[in-house]
């Protein structure tokens, strides 16, 4: 998949291309636990910067991209 040419990823797909090729992060198991853990968190400090600079539908969208990468991440 090649990027969409967002600045800000609409949808999993491209969540994902922006992580793991234009970041170069790869959405391993710790990591992903790690940012669900943080983005979880309604009041943490960055949640709340994150949701203040993204707004809350793109925060609750990064919030199911991580979920959904966890699932996937637990398949056989």
């Amino acid at each position: 998949m090649e990027r969409t040419g967002e600045l800000i990823p609409s949808s999993y797909p491209s969540w994902r291309y922006c992580i793991t090729v234009e970041c170069r992060i790869p959405l391993t198991a710790e990591f992903v636990a790690q940012r669900i853990d943080v983005l979880g968190q309604f009041n943490s400090e960055e949640t709340l910067r994150f949701r203040r600079i993204y707004g809350d539908e793109h925060w609750q969208n990064v919030l199911a991209w991580f979920r959904q990468s966890q699932q996937e991440l637990a398949e056989p």
